[in-house]
């Protein structure tokens, strides 16, 4: 028998008692075999020398078409860009599209940001009509009182009646007379935008109502919340009175019906219908 195996820890096992093992051997078999364990990990493992998964074999001229398509359409991810590239006959995996994304910086999963007012109100214009009661002074300093709506979509001005004392008896009644129309169409709006004018009341929001119609009120001291509306009654205010002088309701309702048709050089006068907004 060699000394090492006369004096190995076999032996000095059976030496010293068990009680003082712990003292002997500072550390268990399960421990040895743990560092074991590690430093063969640590010799044989390869994961700092590359990066996981297959390398990139995109050439030059994809990952600028890659970029480029992510530029100008910076709302599709990275699945969608790869969906255009096959459109294009050009085969490339989206994990590739992905890692070319992420070196350049670029969210390969992009969330569609909230739309702001001006695109939600252009995404809805063509369901919205918009209510208010502008006024406009006579040459003898008489305050007239007109119920003008307003599409959203078209800017197509729908007039109601014109009055010295608005009521919210006289709305609900022009507001019905203006349903009965045959050219009329205000089933087809989902939104009816006005202020909180005493003018309209709850019998005068029925009306519109009947049809399917939502009510929006806007907030106080909020023009720009009704800004279409608030754009004619300006224009009643201040542009009106620098050129002509009313005379009487059935010459504001001329005005309002005529002049906007013929001489309005906005590219969108108020009583031409266009097909998109």
């Amino acid at each position: 028998m060699s000394l090492w195996t006369g004096c190995g820890p076999r032996a000095l096992s059976r030496l010293v008692s068990r009680r003082r093992w712990a003292g002997v051997f500072p550390v268990t078999p399960a421990t040895l075999l743990a560092w074991h364990r590690r430093r063969a990990a640590r010799k044989y493992d390869t994961s700092g020398r590359r990066r996981p998964g297959a390398p990139c074999l995109a050439v030059p001229g994809i990952k600028r078409l890659v970029l480029r398509l992510a530029r100008e359409n910076p709302l599709r991810g990275h699945r969608r860009i790869q969906g255009e590239l096959v459109k294009l006959g050009i085969a490339v995996a989206p994990p590739t599209v992905r890692e070319i994304l992420h070196a350049a910086g670029t969210d390969p999963a992009p969330r569609p940001p909230g739309p702001t007012w001006r695109q939600f109100l252009r995404a809805q214009a063509a369901g919205i009509l918009a209510v208010d009661f502008p006024h406009a002074g006579t040459v003898l300093s008489k305050r007239l009182h007109v119920l003008v709506l307003i599409e959203h979509g078209t800017r197509r001005m729908h007039l109601g009646g014109i009055t010295a004392n608005p009521s919210g008896e006289r709305t609900v009644q022009q507001a019905r007379n203006l349903a009965l129309r045959p050219d009329q169409r205000f089933e087809e709006f989902r939104f009816l935008i006005r202020d909180r004018g005493s003018s309209f009341t709850a019998s005068s929001d029925g009306v519109f109502q009947a049809g399917g119609t939502r009510i929006l009120v806007s907030a106080v001291q909020a023009p720009r919340m009704n800004a279409i509306c608030e754009r004619l009654a300006g224009t009643l205010r201040r542009e009106v009175p620098d050129r002509m002088l009313i005379l009487n309701a059935a010459h504001l309702r001329t005005v309002l019906t005529v002049v906007p048709q013929a001489s309005r050089p906005d590219p969108l006068p108020l009583g031409v219908t266009r097909t998109e907004p």
